[in-house]
Formats: structure tokens, sequence, C-alpha cells
């Protein structure tokens, strides 16, 4: 998620976001919003490559649970969107399912689904990303790295979350085909984690609520949680997403992140 902004921005961002004066800037909430989804952006950087286990359970309204067991890696792009790579393990209906995900700015996507039931890649149409991922509560769009040109913000105010304080961003899509009108965002103030977003559908009601919890820190600087709950207010539906085994800038094979790769990937 490395961006290629400039010195004199950087700086700006800085006088924005993190002057303890009150008379140091006179932003309006807009260019608030964005000085802090910047400064989220950056926070974040520098990661190289991730991998990490995860453990998907899908719960209807009857409570009723199905559970996917998948590994993930993650490839940091300069001056692009990141990489993801999904693959499935288990149940032995979605054995070796891979998702291929290229990450951009206002560009739509690119996005590849393997299935080995008709031994074949599909590349998502970016009209169809607004659709659940795998029976999920997550759609394709939810996936890919959240770049910055991605949206337009607006800051709306400060509010405890939790143990910490967070701001309060509502942030607009502004790439083309998104399933929703506008999202808003907890991000807290000292470390720039995501605690909860809202996403409102395209009659701007609200449709689903993330949250994230248990985050621990990792090599002394990136934050991750260990568990990811949406739930779909409209459905009645949710998904629980428990992450393990996080291990940053290892080794992975670039190869790997290629569509002709995926049907033999295990």
């Amino acid at each position: 998620m490395k961006k290629s902004w400039t010195l004199i921005w950087q700086l700006l961002v800085s006088a924005i976001v993190f002057s303890a004066s009150p008379f140091a800037w006179s932003e309006t909430p807009e260019e608030k919003g964005l000085a802090i989804a910047i400064a989220a952006d950056e926070r974040d950087s520098g990661f190289e490559t991730i991998t990490a286990d995860m453990v998907m359970i899908l719960r209807n309204r009857q409570g009723q649970e199905s559970t996917r067991y998948i590994r993930t890696r993650t490839l940091e792009v300069e001056g692009d969107g990141d990489k993801t790579l999904s693959i499935f393990d288990r149940p032995a209906d979605v054995k070796h399912t891979a998702v291929l995900t290229y990450s951009h700015g206002l560009e739509p996507d690119d996005q590849w689904l393997y299935l080995p039931a008709l031994k074949r890649v599909k590349r998502i149409n970016s009209r169809n990303k607004s659709g659940p991922f795998v029976g999920s509560e997550f759609a394709f769009e939810d996936l890919g790295s959240q770049e910055v040109e991605k949206y337009s913000y607006k800051y709306l105010r400060d509010e405890a979350c939790g143990e910490w304080d967070c701001y309060v961003v509502e942030r607009y899509p502004e790439y083309e085909y998104s399933g929703y009108t506008r999202q808003i965002a907890w991000i807290d103030k000292a470390e720039y984690r995501p605690v909860k977003i809202e996403f409102y559908d395209r009659k701007d009601a609200l449709l689903k609520t993330l949250t994230y919890s248990g985050y621990q820190e990792y090599i002394d600087y990136y934050w991750r949680p260990d568990e990811m709950f949406m739930e779909n207010h409209q459905t009645g539906k949710t998904t629980t997403l428990k992450w393990s085994n996080y291990k940053f800038k290892t080794e992975v094979a670039e190869r790997d992140f290629n569509p002709n790769a995926l049907p033999r990937l295990r």
C-alpha cells in the first residue's frame, strides 16, 4: 500500500493530524478526513509480505454454523494496491478453491476465482464485486486492500470506542459499481487501527457492521486483530473471521500471485 506521496504532502498531513495547537491549521472536515485516511495508510505500509491462517465461521439467522479454513498471503506492491491470495483447505467441498485479488486505486480491482470442481479460473467482473464472497457476509470488494484513492472522506467527530479514543470518518466510494453509498469508520487515534465500520447499501440503509477485536502487535510495529465480526442487519446472518499465525516480511513466491498459478496451489 505504499503511495508516492510527496514530502510536502506528508508534511501537510502531519500538520493536520498531529498538531497540538488548535490554531496551527484550520482544515475542513473533508481535508481532515483525508488526512486521517492517509496517516492510517502510511502507518500500515512497509510490511512487504504477510502470511496468516484464518477460520471463517458462517451463521444464518437460525444460528446454524458452517466453518471454512483458509490460508492467506499478501504481497505489498510499490505504487499500487496489494496482491492478496486466499487458499481454502477445508471442508472438502471447497478444498483448493483460491481467490486472487490485485487491489488498485480508482481503477477496478483485478480478481480471479479458481473453482476446483470446474477446474478453471474465473475472472470476477467488476460489476459483481458487491456480491458475497463464498457465501459469507463479506463482499468481494471488502477483500482488497483499502487504497486511499478508492474513497472521498469527511471527518465527523471524535468519540470513545471501548478502551480507545477514535476518529469517526465517513467515506464515500469513488469507484464504479460499489455496493455501498457510504461507510462510517471508527479509527483509533493512537495507532490508526480500524475498530468498527458501518456499511450503507445503495438505498442508504444500514446494511452491515464490521467490528475488530483482539488486536496484537507484530514485529514491534504492525497491529492485526485476532477476530473480525461482520453482521448483516438486513438478513440476520453473520460471518466471523478468526486469525492466527501472522508472519511479516517472510519469503513468499511472487509467481504464486499469478492467475495461471491458481490451479496448482496447495
